[in-house]
């Protein structure tokens, strides 16, 4: 039988309708590279700037106005907070709510006028060192340039030799930057999201190809009955691969557990609720297999992306910002951390936990909706 082109092209058209009738999968064929395109092309910053910063000032005089001023000039520093004292500053920096923590010395203006070199004392959240090491590394110029201008005069000759000040960076929670410590925490929640969301986005779609869906229907079982009832076992599934990671973090890396370890394994318990939750959503949304997971891998990527696992959260345009906080992975790497870098306790994880709950119960509100007790 020789080669027709009649029957080729109907082949080709044929293909053409199908794809254009599983507008699912059609919209992942253009959605998932414009969303790859956007987020590598505008969300993505490997040099963070406008990094929250506090400040503990005991000496408000003209050279420390200065140098305040200069850090927010530069870029790299946002001054969002004026500490009243160590505890404030202290708090600020275990909770995430700054990036870095400036300490201005009593006297500054009057050491520096004589010659003394005072001592600037830098606090800097190094749970994530890539964060923060462009703007340390700018940060001794940026005083000396500021600085500079106010040395003049008679107070020039205090410019040549050694620097000014003497700046004293603290890298706490993280103080030898080792990678480690940032990266396997967070593949805890990397991995959880991948394997809960996928398992249970089959598991409905699973039955449903097979016909055993047919016998759930017949049951008097509610919607909320069986969603929970698919969820369960894979939650301990969950708490067997948390367990796996985190003897792996603490053995074999050598990740420090400076928090308690309930704490960390109800925070998990949450998280991976709220990712079977979402995998059983897909699962009721889906009519296969195959678009379940396209829908898993169309969640997972921005959330590996614009969580702070890959890249600097903080230096991500503010409405990159808005769409990871809207993930539920973004505030499990902080509370994860938190608990294990920081020894953070519930209060000052609160803040982040609520975002989970919320996103577990808004989407399982969603999946109760699509949800049918009929076959289509």
């Amino acid at each position: 039988m020789s080669l027709s082109f009649r029957r080729w092209f109907g082949i080709i058209a044929k293909e053409f309708i199908q794809l254009r009738r599983d507008r699912l999968t059609f919209g992942m064929v253009v959605g998932i590279p414009v969303m790859q395109l956007l987020i590598f092309g505008y969300a993505i910053n490997a040099d963070p700037r406008e990094l929250p910063t506090a400040v503990l000032a005991a000496d408000s005089g003209p050279y420390s106005r200065s140098l305040v001023s200069a850090m927010q000039v530069s870029g790299y520093f946002r001054v969002t907070r004026f500490a009243a004292d160590e505890a404030e500053l202290d708090r600020l920096l275990a909770r995430g709510a700054v990036q870095f923590g400036v300490s201005i010395p009593e006297n500054f203006g009057r050491k520096l006028a004589r010659g003394e070199r005072p001592v600037l004392l830098i606090e800097a959240d190094a749970t994530d060192p890539s964060a923060t090491s462009n703007a340390l590394g700018a940060l001794e110029r940026i005083a000396a340039g500021a600085l500079a201008r106010d040395l003049a005069g008679a107070l020039g000759e205090l410019q040549p030799g050694l620097p000014p000040v003497d700046m004293r960076v603290h890298r706490r929670y993280n103080p030898e930057g080792v990678t480690a410590y940032n990266i396997v925490p967070g593949l805890i929640g990397v991995i959880l999201t991948m394997t809960m969301v996928l398992m249970t986005g089959l598991a409905m779609t699973r039955e449903r190809e097979r016909g055993t869906f047919e016998n759930l229907l017949a049951t008097p079982a509610l919607p909320i009955e069986v969603m929970t009832g698919k969820i369960v076992p894979y939650i301990l599934i969950g708490l067997i691969q948390v367990t796996l990671i985190l003897g792996a973090a603490l053995l074999l890396f050598g990740v420090p557990m400076l928090g308690s370890v309930w704490l960390l394994y109800g925070v998990m318990l949450l998280f991976i609720a709220a990712n079977l939750t979402l995998g059983i959503t897909f699962s009721s949304i889906a009519r296969n297999q195959l678009q379940a997971m396209q829908m898993t891998f169309f969640f997972f990527l921005p959330s590996m992306l614009l969580s702070g696992f890959m890249f600097p959260f903080r230096g991500m345009p503010e409405w990159a910002q808005w769409l990871g906080s809207a993930l539920p992975l973004t505030h499990f790497l902080i509370l994860v951390r938190g608990i294990m870098l920081k020894g953070s306790e519930l209060p000052e994880l609160w803040p982040r936990l609520w975002p989970i709950a919320l996103f577990m119960l808004l989407v399982m509100l969603l999946g109760l909706r699509f949800y049918k007790r009929t076959l289509d």
